[in-house]
């Protein structure tokens, strides 16, 4: 089976040795995406809500540039520095996966620059 590599530039460049995602057969599974703008691949100024907004934002142009969309999501999962932070999160999650895909969410110690949220999805080709 082949393994295709996405890379859009309407989304923040890998910051490391990884790619932004992969296809493999009808399925999309992206890498991470953490609140960096991607022209200037810096952190968002702001809160979670600030930062996850741009986080879906970045989710929402690589699924574009792998022939897919935010629509399309069957699972996600979200890692949040901060518990406390999970209703305004998710207040902002629902504004864009409108389908409910499948979820699971976890507070870890330390995200990458000391980012509020990550969120990594599978999601179906169009």
């Amino acid at each position: 089976m082949e393994i295709i590599t996405v890379q859009t530039d309407n989304a923040p460049a890998a910051i490391g040795p990884y790619s932004q995602a992969k296809i493999v057969g009808d399925l999309v599974f992206t890498s991470g995406q953490i609140p960096l703008d991607p022209k200037t691949g810096e952190v968002v100024t702001g809160g979670i809500a600030e930062q996850t907004h741009r986080i879906c934002q970045n989710l929402s142009a690589v699924l574009k540039g792998a022939g897919s969309g935010l629509e399309c999501v069957v699972k996600t999962t979200c890692f949040l520095a901060d518990m406390n932070d999970f209703s305004a999160f998710n207040a902002v999650y629902g504004e864009y996966f409108t389908s409910r895909p499948a979820r699971s969410c976890v507070a870890v110690k330390k995200l990458p620059k000391n980012v509020l949220a990550e969120v990594e999805v599978i999601a179906l080709l169009k």
